[in-house]
Formats: C-alpha cells, structure tokens, sequence
C-alpha cells in the first residue's frame, strides 16, 4: 500500500512588534554556526551544502544562530551509506537547560543491505521517554529526503517527505507537559552510539569504514525568531501563539483544516506498516500504567502494537 505525499500548508502570522518571522531558503553560512567537529562539520557550495563526518576520534555537529518559538522546519538529508552500524546522523530542536523541550529525528545505522531505523523522541521540560521508531519506504542514502518539524502550540508533527509520520498533541489540560513556553534551536549532529544504536550495541561500529558522511542541504525556516533571555510565547509571537491548546483555532491557520483527516490517514497508515517501537504500547516500560497521552480517547492512532 502507498499514499501520495501530504502536502502540509504552513501559513504564519507571528509578525509583532516584538517578533521577527523567518520565512526564507537557509543557508548554512549565514544561519548555522559549527559546534564542535575540528573540520569535520563542512559548508559548502556557497553556503548551500552542509557536510558532518564521524571518524574514530569525533563526530561533528552545528547548531542554529536563531532561536525558534513554533514553526515549521525542514532539511533535506542524505545518510551514510554502506556500513553505518553504531552511527547516529541527527536533526532536532532543543532548548536548554536541566528542564530542556527537545523534537529529535535521529537515524541509527545499520550494517549493509540492513534498513537504518528512524527513531524520534519528544522531550517535554526535562522529560523524554517518548520513542517511536520507524523503518523507512525507500533508501535514506542513495538521495536527499524532506524530514520536517512542525511545532504549534497545539501540536507537533513529524513528517517525511510530506508524510506525517507521527504527532504529539498539547495534551497539558490533562496534565501532560508540553513544549509551549521555551525557544529552541535546531541542530544537526552526527555521533558514535554503537553502545546502543544498532540491535540495542549488539553490533558495534567497524572503525574501517570511517570517516561516515552525512550531507544537509535546503534547510529552510518558516517560523517566529524568538529572543535569548526566555519570555512568553504571547511577548515574541503574538496573540496567535498564545493559546495554552484548548482552542484550535491558531492551529487551523498552520494546518489547514482540510488537511486533517489527510494527516490522521498517513499516520495510521505510517504506523500500521513501518512501525517497529511505540513508547505507547511498551507495558514493561511503564508496568504502572502508561502515559496519559498514550491512552486518551482521541488518540486512536497511538494504538500500535509492537511488532
């Protein structure tokens, strides 16, 4: 079975006095500044091409100049191919601190002919513990793919290609927390994990292959700029990013309301063929009961079973 790709149509309205919006093709140049790596971390192309290596002695890894308060991101990715076992290539918003909010797309490598695994973790002040892993319908390493984050005050999606692949919803009226408050910035890394990557360590990064190489390229932003010192979402982004997520209608604005039922049908789909982990469906994981997000009544396409 296949679906066709999901157009998501994202319109922002957070121009304030206060707020700036970016809504522009990113280049790496400009908008990214390189964390650690010792060369390893490459822009190329006039700006247009963004390179991370892995080798035996570090990885590399960059981080946004701006700092972000909802939006929508994406970034075109080619992954490491061949024997990419113990590696992880990244792309995620954090914010920072002991309390930090975090939205991860992390890839874990595998040995030849194997599939990678995408494995996405939501982290809500300090908290995470929300894995969903998923195999992907093509080969992440013979072209660039679109993996996006859309990040509203009422909820945040993931998707590939247009694909919405899973979402997580402000569910703070029953208690669960949600990322509404804090700015983040987004990052690109790529990291030696072969103590549990890939088949939980079993096998380990073969050192021969190195350096790996990942490359990013069309990142783009259409999103509100958010300050360095924390303030509220209504100071930077405007009455529309106000809401604590019991009216849908900020939401409606970024996500089409047509788009709905589209968005619900991929994911099911999604998670019903491609799902191999749900934090959501793990008893031994939580043996008291799970998350409360888990188990609200309109969250049916939570509802996978491990395979």
């Amino acid at each position: 079975m296949a679906v066709s790709l999901l157009v998501l149509v994202f319109v922002m309205f957070c121009w304030v006095s206060t707020a700036v919006s970016a809504s522009a093709g990113g280049n790496f140049h400009r908008d990214f500044d390189i964390m650690w790596g010792e060369g390893r971390a490459r822009i190329l192309d006039k700006g247009k091409l963004l390179t991370l290596s892995l080798d035996q002695f570090s990885g590399s890894s960059i981080q946004s100049k701006n700092q972000y308060l909802f939006g929508k991101f994406d970034m075109q990715i080619k992954l490491v191919p061949g024997d990419s076992a113990g590696t992880v290539t990244s792309f995620y918003l954090s914010s920072q601190g002991a309390e930090h909010d975090e939205i991860d797309f992390e890839f874990l490598g595998n040995l030849s002919g194997e599939p990678y695994t995408l494995h996405t973790n939501i982290f809500t002040r300090g908290g995470g513990g929300r894995e969903q892993q998923f195999y992907l319908w093509f080969d992440p390493t013979q072209d660039f793919h679109t993996y996006s984050i859309i990040w509203t005050p009422q909820r945040i999606i993931l998707s590939v290609d247009g694909t919405p692949v899973r979402e997580f919803r402000n569910l703070e009226s029953i208690g669960v927390p949600y990322a509404s408050k804090k700015t983040m910035r987004l990052y690109a890394s790529i990291w030696n994990a072969e103590y549990w990557a890939t088949r939980g360590g079993l096998i380990r990064t073969n050192w021969t292959q190195a350096p790996f190489t990942a490359s990013y390229r069309k990142f783009h932003a259409d999103a509100c700029i958010g300050p360095s010192s924390a303030k509220s979402s209504k100071s930077w982004c405007g009455e529309i990013y106000s809401g604590s997520g019991s009216d849908d209608s900020d939401d409606n604005r970024i996500i089409e309301e047509e788009s709905e039922m589209m968005i619900q049908e991929s994911i099911q789909w999604v998670q019903n063929n491609y799902m191999i982990y749900s934090y959501c469906s793990d008893i031994k994981k939580f043996p008291h009961g799970l998350p409360a997000e888990c188990v609200v009544s309109d969250s049916n396409f939570y509802d996978h079973v491990n395979i």
